[in-house]
């Protein structure tokens, strides 16, 4: 072999070589821009003594905006829809007022740093409103499943019972 062809032959492998770490290069690059929007919901139940409060609220924890797949609400133990006005009307039915409320349903948005409050009495009594608790404690979970900006992730949030 003489020196021309040694020389493109390692001009070659050094091109090669450059175009393997792009790509893996880009790669990288790809999935941190995925992972700075990546959105991270929350279910929280909060009971505030100070301010008589008690809510059932969803926080978007993450970078990017949280946009809402699916909402499944479980009731009792029986699935019952979305977190629609339908069914908060199936499931309060039965009580003696009405809480406020915000639905969260397929197509929505939860910004970054926004809460939901998605179901709350603010005059909260803790003997008067028992009930209350026990709903959102007990008797009334959520499942969310949501995805970033980019889309395709299928994440998942799931209040548990206490």
């Amino acid at each position: 072999m003489d020196t021309d062809t040694g020389i493109a032959v390692c001009a070659s492998a050094i091109a090669l070589g450059s175009l393997a770490i792009s790509f893996a290069q880009t790669k990288v690059v790809r999935e941190h821009n995925r992972q700075s929007v990546r959105p991270l919901l929350q279910i929280r139940r909060v009971k505030e003594f100070k301010d008589n409060i008690a809510r059932l609220e969803v926080i978007n924890a993450g970078l990017g905006p949280a946009i809402v797949i699916e909402t499944v609400v479980t009731f009792d133990g029986e699935v019952i829809g979305q977190w629609d006005l339908e069914t908060y009307r199936t499931v309060i039915r039965s009580f003696p007022m009405q809480p406020k409320v915000s639905t969260l349903v397929g197509g929505g948005a939860v910004l970054v740093g926004q809460k939901v409050f998605l179901i709350h009495i603010d005059d909260f009594d803790g003997d008067e409103h028992g009930w209350f608790w026990d709903l959102i404690a007990q008797r009334m979970l959520i499942d969310i499943r949501y995805e970033s900006l980019y889309g395709g992730e299928n994440y998942r949030v799931r209040s548990l019972p206490l």
